[in-house]
This record gives C-alpha cells, structure tokens and sequence, in this order.
C-alpha cells in the first residue's frame, strides 16, 4: 500500500446564511489558502474530486459549475460523489494506492440555507416503502433517540453534556457557528423540538466549503513540515431499511474499527461526525473510546455542519490536532444516510 499524507487543509466560516454568494465564490478563496499552505499551483493538482448534492442547489449537476472554482485549465482529472466529500477523499485515495496520482485535491461544499434541509434528506431514504412517507431527518434521530434512551444507553443530561462540551470545545474554532460556555442544567430546561431532541441537540443549518490535499509519499514531505498520515481507512454501510437495523447501537462502525484493529485507549483524539447529540454517544460506545480520548475538540457537527463538507472537516480537524503537537494519533470519522446507516473511520497519525 502506498503511504498517503494529508498536506493541507482550509474550510469558510460557517455561516448560518451565505445569501446570494454562489459556491464558486465560496470555494475560490479557501482553495487559494489551501494551495498556498501547501506550496502548491493549481498545474501541479494531479486529481480533482469534490462532494456535494444537486438536491440542496436545485438544479441538476450543479457540481459542474462548482469547477470554475479550479478553472478549465491547466486539465487534470476530476470526478465528483453525490455524498460527502469524505467519499471523495477516498476515491482519491483508491487513486493513490492504483499509483495513478501523486497529489490530489478534494472539496465539499453546501448550502443548507436556502431549502428545507429536513424535508431534502428524506431523499436518501428507501424509494418503496419509507421515503413516501417523508419522514424528516429530525424526526428519524429522535426515534432513534428515544429508543436509546429507553434501552438506557445513556440520560437526556448525557446529551446535553455533549452539546456544552461542542459549543466549549469550538470556542477556539474561528470557522465554528455555534461556540459558547453553557450550563448543562439551563439547557435541559429548554422545550423539545421533536421529543426527546431539543433544538440544541440538533446540527445547526450551515452554509460553507472545505478544502484538503492529499499528497504521496514523494511529494508529501516536500509540502510539509510534518504530514498526517493515513495509517488506515474503512467504510461499512448498514441496511436501507430501518426496520431491521439495531439503531441504539453503529454496528457498521464496530465493524469497521474491527477491520483497521482500532483501539480507542491509544488515540489522542477523535473527530466524531455525529449530526446530533445522541449520536455522539452512541459511536462513542461503538468505538469504546475511553476519557484518554479527547472527542471532537473542533466542536464537530453541533457547532456548524456544511452538509457535505462535515464528513471532510472531521479530517481536517484531525490533522490540525496532529499539526499543531495536541496530538499524535487520530481518528477521523464520516457518516451518510439516516441514524448513522453508512459509517468510514480513518486512522491518521503524525510520524
């Protein structure tokens, strides 16, 4: 397997609104910061791959105009996922290890703002029997929620935790949303949105862009000072349909940690994509990851989520924490799909 490296890494302030301003005007200016913390010119990208979703823009292979962001020239190969701009990182990854590319760009980019992203996401369901229901993504969590709670996994004083620890942990997150010191006991005073969830449990609708290079041994070192590299990465996706899944528990997340032999007792920490509180929890349990871990020190998807982009932070974040010396060892983690159906770990390591 050749050894790939994360070199460089720029996400946009997440807003809760961008307005008028176009997903090329978004994009332009961090994939400039990207190319310039790396050292690097758009003629020496020898891979483009982005992620987004044509539901949230309205219009049919809206991606394609997001490429003006790169330009028409110098060529380079690009292709695109309809998810997550994690799954892009992995098909560029695929690309590396066929010994096809030496560096590569991926982006991910959403507007949330303009549509009723609930209401979107009931497009991911199964097309037979669920999907005509139009069953919201919140209302979904909180069958899940509930049925955790019931099961006693863990308290509703559990989720609030998680959501003062997001919203204290961003508070060093310039690009975060949502950032703030807030008491456990004022925010479970708070009335439900869909019970048990409350608002605060919920990702907050964000507008933005992420951007992040990956380059091959070879050309790694050369663009940076310590590159993060990918030591391991898996994805598992679970059944369309809900019914016969266990949603209390990740099981495709089990799996995939099983595969890469993770142990969560050696990891300094963990980015955690996890759209709601609870969900927190439950891949926590998953990944039985112990207080030696620090989980999600960039606030994660509570304290601002760009829909398809919150995938691809969960890496970035990681490889800031090795970056910086926080950290030497991390997990980055990306989901998709309702209650925690499709699940990818990576394990990212500083030496």
């Amino acid at each position: 397997m050749r050894d790939v490296a994360v070199v460089s890494y720029a996400q946009s302030p997440a807003q809760r609104d961008a307005g008028g301003t176009t997903d090329v005007e978004m994009l332009v200016p961090v994939i400039d910061r990207a190319l310039a913390d790396a050292q690097l010119t758009r003629k020496e990208i020898d891979f483009i791959c982005s992620g987004s979703c044509d539901y949230l823009a309205g219009g049919a292979f809206s991606f394609v105009m997001a490429v003006d962001a790169l330009g028409a020239t110098p060529s380079a190969q690009e292709s695109h996922v309809e998810m997550d701009a994690a799954w892009a990182l992995y098909e560029a990854w695929l690309k590396f290890q066929c010994g096809e590319i030496d560096v590569a760009l991926i982006y991910g980019f959403g507007k949330s703002a303009p549509g009723d992203l609930p209401d979107v996401l009931s497009l991911q369901l199964d097309p037979y029997y669920t999907q005509p229901l139009w069953p919201d993504s919140i209302s979904l969590a909180a069958i899940q929620a509930q049925m955790a709670l019931a099961k006693g996994c863990f308290t509703e004083r559990d989720m609030a935790e998680v959501v003062a620890a997001s919203r204290r942990n961003a508070i060093h997150n310039p690009a975060a949303q949502l950032k703030g010191e807030f008491d456990v006991s004022d925010l479970l005073k708070e009335e439900t949105f869909v019970s048990p969830l409350r608002k605060h449990d919920c990702c907050p609708i964000t507008d933005g862009c992420s951007v992040l290079i990956l380059a091959s041994a070879e050309k790694a070192r050369a663009l940076c000072e310590r590159p993060v590299w990918l030591r391991g990465i898996n994805h598992r996706m679970e059944s369309h349909f809900l019914g016969t899944r266990d949603l209390t528990t990740s099981t495709s997340t089990m799996k995939a940690a099983e595969t890469l032999k993770l142990d969560g007792d050696k990891l300094d920490v963990a980015e955690l994509y996890a759209p709601f509180s609870h969900q927190q929890l439950i891949l926590q349990q998953s990944l039985k990851l112990t207080d030696n871990t620090r989980v999600n020190p960039s606030g994660g998807a509570l304290a601002g989520h760009v829909l398809m982009a919150a995938g691809l932070d969960r890496f970035g974040a990681a490889a800031r924490e090795i970056w910086s010396g926080r950290a030497d060892r991390a997990l980055a983690h990306a989901t998709s799909g309702p209650c925690l159906q499709q699940n990818m770990l990576a394990i990212l390591e500083g030496a």
